[in-house]
C-alpha cells in the first residue's frame, strides 16, 4: 500500500504550494491569502521510484471559530489518514502560537511527524531554523515551496523508511477488475449484485453503506473478472464520519488497480461536478472507462431528453467511451456493460506491432504535415509501443518538443481510430532523435577549414617567390 502523506500547518504556510511541486500539478489554488484552501485535497506523487498519496489541507487556526473550525476538522482527518505528517511552519514569520499549539497536538498522537521550515529562500537557514529546534522534533527540513529548493532532499529523508515501487506483475487468476465508483448511493454496490446475480454486498437507502473497497473474484462465460466496489466519494466537505475517513483513498487507489472503471452516476440528479471530479481522477490515472447512469427507469420522457442533452454537453471531452442508460434495481441494460467492458480492456491493453504503427504514422504524416516551427517542418521519423494501460505510443522524430496540442490531438485521433480502441485514454509521448550525422558534418567543415587554410598558404608562398 502507498504510504499517505499529510500536510498541515496553520493557514499561509506554503502547504498548497508544496503540494503542487510533490504532485507536479497546479490543482491546489495558490494565493498570499490564509484559508485559501478549505477542503482536503488528494494527490498522486512519485520522487526517485516511490509513489506515495498527499492530502492538502486548509490549516489549523489559533481560534477555529466559524469557517476555521470545520476547516481544522478536515485537517484532523487527514492527520488521522496519513503515516507520515509534513509539519508546516513559516520561516519568515517565524514561531507563532499557533505552531506551539498545532505541535502539541502533534505530539500527543502516534505519527511520524517531520517539521518543515518553508519559506528560507532570501534569508539565512540556520538563523531561520533555530527558533523552531524548540518545538522538538528532531531533524529540521529547512525549504523553499516555491522555488522546489529543498524539497526533494527532505521528501527523500521523510521516505527513506519505504521500499521503492514494485513492478506490478498482473495475476491471471484475478482476470479483468472492474471497479465500481460513484458518489454515495448513485446504485453502485446494487449493480455490483446484478453484475454478479446475488445479493453478495450490502444494499441499503442511505448514503455511506460500504465503508471499504470489496473483491470479489467470479467467473462468467469462461472469462475470469475481479468485482471492486467502492466506498462512495462524496464532496470533501461532507465527510465528517470518522468511519468515512478512508473511504476517499481506498476508493482512489481501487481505482489505480483496476483495468476498466464503470463510473456509475443517478439520472436522477442529472450530472454534478463531484461526478466530474472524480471522472478527472480516472483519467489521470489512465484507466479505461465505462459510464452507466442507474436508475433510469420511472423517468418521464421531458426528463430524459434533458438529461441527454446535458450528457451531450458535459460530456464531449468523452467521444470515445460508451454511456449506458441503466437501471441497477431492474436489470435493464446492465448486460450490455460486460461488451463494453472487454471492448475497454481489450483497447487498454492492446499491443500493436512497430510496423504495423510506422505505416500509420506515416500515412497520418502525408496525409496532415506537422507545421513548421522557425522555418523548419518537424519530421516525426518512427513509432513503437511504449505501454499499455492505457496503450503509451512513442514517437521520434525533429523538434517533437514543438508539436502543438491539435497536432497531438489529431494524431490521437488517428491512432484510435484506426486501431479501434474504445473506452480508453491515449497517450503519446515524443522523443527528439539526435542527428545521426552531426559528428560527420563537424568533421566535413573542419576538412574543409582545414583544406582552405592550406590553399591561402600556398598561394602566399607562390607570391613570395614571384618577387
Amino acid at each position: 500500500m502507498k504510504p499517505v502523506i499529510a500536510l498541515v500547518g496553520r493557514p499561509n504556510v506554503g502547504k498548497s504550494t508544496l503540494f503542487n511541486q510533490l504532485t507536479k500539478s497546479r490543482d491546489a489554488l495558490v494565493a498570499d491569502l490564509p484559508g485559501l484552501t478549505r477542503d482536503r485535497k488528494y494527490g498522486d506523487a512519485c520522487v526517485e521510484g516511490k509513489s506515495f498519496i498527499v492530502i492538502d489541507t486548509g490549516g489549523i487556526g489559533e481560534s477555529e471559530q466559524g469557517i476555521d473550525a470545520p476547516m481544522a476538522e478536515q485537517s484532523r482527518l487527514a492527520i488521522e489518514e496519513a503515516e507520515i505528517v509534513l509539519f508546516l511552519v513559516d520561516a519568515r514569520a517565524g514561531l507563532t502560537p499557533a505552531d506551539i499549539q498545532i505541535a502539541t497536538e502533534l505530539r500527543a498522537l502516534s505519527k511520524q511527524v517531520h517539521l518543515v521550515v518553508n519559506k528560507i529562500d532570501g534569508i539565512q537557514e540556520e538563523v531561520a531554523l533555530a527558533d523552531f529546534h524548540r518545538l522538538g522534533f528532531g531533524e529540521l527540513h529547512g525549504i523553499a515551496a516555491s522555488h522546489g529548493r529543498g524539497v526533494t532532499q527532505m521528501i527523500e529523508t521523510v521516505l527513506a523508511p519505504f521500499p521503492e515501487d514494485e513492478e506490478v506483475v498482473e495475476d491471471p487468476e484475478s482476470g479483468i477488475k472492474i471497479a465500481i465508483v460513484g458518489r454515495p448511493n448513485v446504485g453502485k454496490s446494487t449493480l455490483v449484485n446484478r453484475l454478479l446475480g446475488e445479493d453478495r454486498v450490502v444494499v441499503y437507502d442511505m448514503p455511506g453503506t460500504t465503508r471499504d473497497s470489496i473483491y470479489i473474484p467470479y467467473e462468467r462465460q469462461g472469462q475470469r473478472y475481479t468485482l471492486i466496489d467502492t466506498a462512495g466519494v462524496r464532496r470533501r466537505g461532507r465527510i465528517n464520519e470518522s468511519v468515512e475517513k478512508f473511504s476517499v483513498i481506498k476508493t482512489l487507489q481501487a481505482v489505480k488497480d483496476a483495468h476498466v472503471v464503470v463510473m456509475v452516476m443517478d439520472a436522477h440528479e442529472s450530472i454534478v461536478d463531484q461526478d466530474l471530479n472524480l471522472l478527472g481522477f480516472v483519467l489521470e490515472t489512465g484507466r479505461a472507462l465505462v459510464i452507466a447512469i442507474n436508475k433510469w427507469d420511472g423517468m418521464t420522457d421531458y426528463e430524459r431528453q434533458t438529461l441527454r442533452n446535458d450528457m451531450q454537453r458535459r460530456f464531449d471531452f468523452l467521444p470515445y467511451v460508451k454511456i449506458h442508460l441503466i437501471s441497477a434495481k431492474h436489470g435493464t441494460g446492465v448486460g450490455d456493460l460486460y461488451p463494453s467492458i472487454r471492448r475497454a480492456y481489450d483497447s487498454a491493453m492492446i499491443r500493436v506491432p512497430t510496423s504495423r504503427l510506422n505505416q500509420l504514422l506515416a500515412d497520418a504524416v502525408e496525409q496532415h504535415q506537422p507545421p513548421l516551427v522557425s522555418g523548419r517542418r518537424i519530421k516525426l521519423r518512427f513509432c513503437h509501443m511504449g505501454g499499455h494501460n492505457p496503450p503509451l505510443f512513442v514517437i521520434h522524430g525533429n523538434q517533437t518538443e514543438s508539436v502543438p496540442k491539435d497536432y497531438k490531438r489529431y494524431l490521437e485521433n488517428v491512432f484510435r481510430k484506426a486501431l479501434k480502441l474504445q473506452g480508453t485514454p491515449v497517450h503519446l509521448e515524443f522523443k527528439t532523435s539526435d542527428n545521426p550525422f552531426k559528428d560527420r558534418v563537424n568533421k566535413l567543415t573542419e576538412a574543409q577549414a582545414d583544406r582552405r587554410r592550406r590553399h591561402v598558404q600556398f598561394h602566399k608562398k607562390r607570391e613570395k617567390k614571384g618577387r
